[in-house]
């Protein structure tokens, strides 16, 4: 594998200088740091200043509201928004569900949604999870009933982050209970009569939302895909998610990044703070990096972002989670009593990146499916192992 460094040419050279300029007017100190205060992962004037340069849909077309980005400047964006902290959660969450409406929805549908997508104004959350089916998808048990305008849905969502800042979420639902996989995939306006959005506080400081839909009626035209077939639907998402998806002839990691890659970001913000840590003097005028075990540690972080950069597929979700969770854990007791301080108290080390990391990591495992269920998919796909036997586990829970 080849590591040297790819020069840029004079188009990525003022593409670069172009988006740097961009972030110092856009992004503000305020808008990086209500991640620690309050989680936050959408800023509606940033994503909105996005949008007016087409980089919400970067790879997208001109005609389609995109900027028309080759995969290379899309990869610079990508970087430079990600060195500069800026909010990605629900942009990611909305191009992954606009790539689904662009193949799967309806012409009326793409027509009336898109284009808002594209302006900023439109935005989407992904409708999964539910209260007590974790992971199990296939337990769903929200209901679509046909009804005199189109469908009813009855049920509810858990940890649907973006809820409060769509308008949108990409739902599935049973619309067939006769068998297992019997769902339809519809996008849900959050705003209709009978949703009912309630806010959830993480361990880690991060907002996210209980979604309640009593009664709700939506259009057909909202439908994305045949009636019962939801799955085949969604996997489209959820393979973004997982971090399995075809990379293709000269494709680059993009804006739309698979889960993994957002820790990396997140083990980066973690050792450039470390870094600093350890350059600064103590009250006696050494150093902690002058000691060996400090280089040690640092060492081992910069190291392990190398190897989640280069590790592919659904196998760089489950290692960087797990070493960020590692690492996380690692500096916390490396640097010791201070770096307990949260941000914003008195005392704090490194504005409390310290703390804040170590309890975002723990979350790290759940996020997007949890590890085991990655763990699953590379069992089958990346080692070819036997599918884990559902079918007897439900012969046997029948009995």
């Amino acid at each position: 594998m080849d590591f040297s460094h790819i020069p840029d040419d004079a188009e990525a050279m003022a593409f670069r200088t172009e988006v740097t300029a961009f972030l110092t007017e856009h992004l503000t100190d305020d808008i990086r740091t209500q991640e620690f205060t309050r989680g936050v992962p959408h800023h509606e004037q940033f994503h909105r200043a996005l949008a007016a340069k087409g980089w919400v849909l970067p790879d997208w077309p001109l005609s389609e509201g995109g900027a028309g980005l080759n995969p290379v400047l899309c990869r610079i964006l990508a970087d430079e928004l990600e060195a500069a902290r800026a909010p990605y959660v629900t942009r990611s969450t909305t191009v992954m569900v606009a790539e689904v409406v662009r193949r799967w929805g309806s012409d009326d549908l793409k027509a009336e949604v898109l284009p808002k997508v594209a302006a900023g104004t439109v935005r989407f959350a992904l409708g999964y999870t539910e209260p007590d089916g974790g992971s199990d998808l296939a337990a769903a048990r929200t209901r679509l009933t046909r009804s005199e305008h189109g469908w009813t849905i009855d049920g509810a969502k858990m940890f649907m982050t973006s809820a409060l800042d769509a308008q949108f979420c990409l739902l599935l639902a049973r619309s067939n209970p006769t068998v297992r996989k019997g769902f339809t995939t519809i996008l849900a306006p959050l705003d209709a009569p009978g949703v009912e959005i309630f806010p959830l506080q993480t361990l880690g400081t991060e907002p996210t939302n209980a979604v309640f839909f009593r009664g709700v009626e939506v259009a057909d035209r909202y439908r994305l895909g045949a009636v019962d077939d939801g799955w085949t639907v969604v996997s489209q998402p959820l393979a973004t998610e997982h971090g399995d998806v075809d990379e293709g002839p000269g494709r680059l990691e993009e804006i739309n990044a698979p889960q993994g890659a957002s820790y990396v970001m997140d083990m980066r913000r973690l050792y450039e703070h470390a870094q600093r840590w350890a350059a600064a003097a103590r009250p006696d005028g050494t150093r902690p990096i002058d000691d060996l075990e400090t280089r040690l540690q640092l060492g081992r972080l910069a190291t392990d972002i190398e190897i989640c950069r280069n590790t592919p597929g659904p196998m760089a979700r489950v290692l960087a989670s797990e070493l960020l969770i590692e690492r996380a854990a690692a500096m916390l007791d490396h640097v010791g009593s201070r770096a307990l301080i949260s941000y914003g108290a008195d005392g704090a080390c490194e504005y409390g990146v310290f703390e804040w990391s170590h309890r975002f990591a723990q979350a790290t495992a759940i996020y997007g499916g949890t590890t085991d269920v990655i763990r699953n998919i590379i069992a089958e796909r990346d080692l070819g192992l036997p599918r884990f036997a559902r079918s007897a586990l439900m012969t046997t829970e029948a009995r």
